[in-house]
């Protein structure tokens, strides 16, 4: 078995423009705190810059008290004249005093409200994004499930979607960080020394086009990174759900080989992309390093041999605590390349997810009656998955309202996938499907599947309670508040222990540790499969359809126990069109009309006494069951 298959590599062609920018669409909507948030980021990285000029300042003026007047008289900030007398210094540096203690201030307030702001918003994409894409994979038709595995769906729907919550909210804080620091620090730098500035700062175009050329070439290694990752949650999630299976045929040794074998392959491609990474920032470091050496001798020399242009001691301390300012931001920016690609390769998943049309949707003007009689008419349908060959032909079918159908006939005979294009969960290739002469087609979907009940022969129930599994099959008890304490008597508990009693299910929820608030754990893992089955009717019935398909509905109960079920069955679809697929011929012998299919046609049509005259597949059928075991032993004497 491949772990190549059901991945999102595919979902890439459905991305329209630079993910990147649909990202950003989802932040516009908050642009009022994304506006302060930015305001405020910048406010932050300024007031860090004010205390190295007030270090300079006291350098020069206070300490040496060279007259050079610096920056801050420059702009006003302090007094311009020279500085003599005790008292004058003491009045200078109660001032740089307060500037440096309203700079923190004020680098304290922007810097919470910065944090917060862009920081929730993120929080809010975050949520968003979430949400639209959890409802998108859940309004796309059942031919993406086909061939999409759950394990992938959940690394969008969590690890690329956090990975995108943490770009916007740790990357894009670093960009505004990159260009506030930078830009301020060459301003600065420039108004005491050009010359030492274009040094400084000579090293930053070669950063961006060094980060621009790591983006190009790390692009294909990230994306197969992610695509490694998703494979793997795959494996993780398939073998954890199958541990039964695994543990049944001890296959642990081959379990564990393939899982070691996708991890090996992760780590292998994970420390490549870090090895490069590693050496992409160590050229940084020697970039900022040589940048080092450089200002110190320049800038030396010109203060050894008295250059014009030489830097006060004060300024020349101010150049290097910038540079160590300088440095950190220089280095972030290729890391945050690192952390861009990465955003990009999980917003080309996520969005591409997005752009995924479903193939089965509403018409423009759905038909939604007030009522569904039931009649049902397959009309020459021939369907298949995808590209393989069809797994019907030619079908033609014609059920009356009211009517029970059975569907007999081999494994892989077509009956579940004929059954599958009633609710339209697949659209025919050729032919049609009506409801009551109208085409499925033209109908709401939401008002076809309000009428169309299924129980499969592996019902699926929630981690929950048992009422709640039970409520999912009507929307109005589903969605009603009831109190933990209510008895039978409650209008919504009432109708969940009708279906339940009329499913044959209430005896044995009665007999559960808390009754109908046992909670069941996942898939129902602490119910026998027939109490499964039993729940998944009681939940069909609930929803009070016109149209009720059973594909193998009662082939995980005894005898005893599908007598009972069939007996309600047989009250409850007295008013209601039903399809029953059955392997056990018992089953649907009393059915009105039973059709035999084989390798995906109708071969035989009939009531159980005609079909047992015609001596064909039917019957053939019934004498390998031994007459369907005597007729269940002549109905148990």
């Amino acid at each position: 078995m491949s772990d190549d298959r059901g991945g999102f590599e595919d979902v890439r062609a459905s991305l329209d423009g630079h993910p990147i920018r649909s990202l950003l669409a989802y932040a516009l909507p908050y642009w009022p705190r994304l506006l302060a948030g930015v305001v405020t980021s910048f406010c932050t990285r300024f007031a860090r810059l004010v205390p190295p000029i007030i270090v300079a300042t006291a350098i020069d003026r206070i300490i040496l008290q060279s007259g050079e007047p610096g920056l801050l008289a420059n702009v006003g900030l302090v007094p311009a004249g020279e500085i003599t007398g005790r008292a004058a210094r003491v009045a200078l540096l109660e001032q740089l005093v307060v500037l440096a203690v309203l700079a923190y201030l004020v680098r304290s307030a922007t810097r919470f409200a910065s944090r917060y702001l862009l920081q929730s918003t993120a929080q809010k994409v975050q949520r968003d994004l979430r949400n639209e894409a959890y409802d998108h994979i859940q309004h796309l038709s059942m031919d993406f499930f086909v061939s999409h595995q759950t394990g992938a769906m959940m690394s969008v729907l969590n690890s690329d979607i956090n990975r995108l919550e943490q770009f916007l909210n740790t990357e894009f804080r670093q960009l505004i960080r990159v260009v506030a620091t930078v830009g301020g620090i060459a301003v600065v730098l420039w108004t005491y020394s050009p010359k030492l500035a274009l040094i400084a700062l000579a090293p930053v175009p070669v950063i961006g086009l060094a980060s621009a050329l790591f983006l190009r070439w790390i692009e294909p290694r990230y994306k197969s990174i992610r695509e490694t990752v998703a494979r793997l949650n795959t494996r993780l999630e398939n073998n954890l759900g199958g541990t039964a299976v695994i543990k049944t045929f001890d296959r642990y040794d081959f379990e564990r080989e393939r899982v070691a074998d996708q991890s090996q392959r992760y780590h292998d491609e994970k420390v490549a992309a870090l090895r490069v990474r590693r050496a992409f920032f160590a050229s940084l470091r020697l970039t900022t390093g040589v940048v080092f050496v450089l200002v110190l001798y320049v800038g030396g020399t010109d203060s050894i041999v008295g250059a014009p242009e030489a830097l006060s001691a004060g300024a020349f301390a101010l150049f290097f605590l910038y540079l160590r300012r300088l440095y950190s931001p220089m280095r972030r920016v290729g890391r945050s390349a690192n952390k861009y690609q990465l955003a990009v390769s999980s917003a080309e998943r996520v969005f591409g997810l997005l752009g995924r049309e479903p193939t089965v949707t509403d018409p423009e003007n759905p038909h939604t009656p007030e009522t569904v009689a039931g009649d049902v008419t397959f009309d020459d349908v021939t369907f298949g998955y995808g590209d393989r060959e069809p797994v019907l032909e030619g079908v033609s079918l014609d059920v009356p309202a009211g009517a029970t159908v059975g569907l007999a006939g081999p494994t892989g005979a077509g009956k579940s996938t004929l059954l599958k294009l009633l609710p339209r969960f697949h659209d025919v290739d050729s032919g049609s499907v009506r409801v009551d002469g109208t085409d499925v087609r033209a109908y709401g979907l939401g008002a076809l599947r309000d009428e169309i009940a299924v129980v499969e022969q592996n019902p699926y129930l929630f981690s929950g309670t048992v009422a709640e599994n039970i409520a999912y099959g009507d929307r109005e008890v589903l969605t009603a508040e009831w109190d933990d304490e209510a008895d039978d008597s409650d209008d919504a508990r009432g109708r969940i222990v009708e279906a339940a009693r009329a499913a044959e299910a209430h005896e044995f929820i009665s007999e559960l540790p808390e009754g109908y608030d046992t909670l069941i754990g996942e898939r129902g893992v602490k119910l026998s499969g027939g109490q499964r089955q039993r729940l998944a009717i009681a939940r069909a019935l609930l929803n009070d359809p016109s149209i009720i398909v059973f594909d193998e509905a009662t082939s995980d109960v005894d005898t005893e126990t599908e007598e009972l079920i069939q007996e309600s069955l047989d009250r409850l679809i007295e008013d209601r069109t039903a399809f029953v697929i059955a392997h056990r011929l018992s089953t649907i012998r009393t059915a009105d009309r039973i059709v035999v299919m084989e390798d995906g046609e109708l071969v035989e049509s009939g009531s159980h006494e005609e079909l047992l005259a015609r001596d064909g597949e039917y019957a053939a059928l019934w004498r390998a069951q031994g007459g369907a075991d005597a007729a269940v032993r002549s109905a148990e004497d």
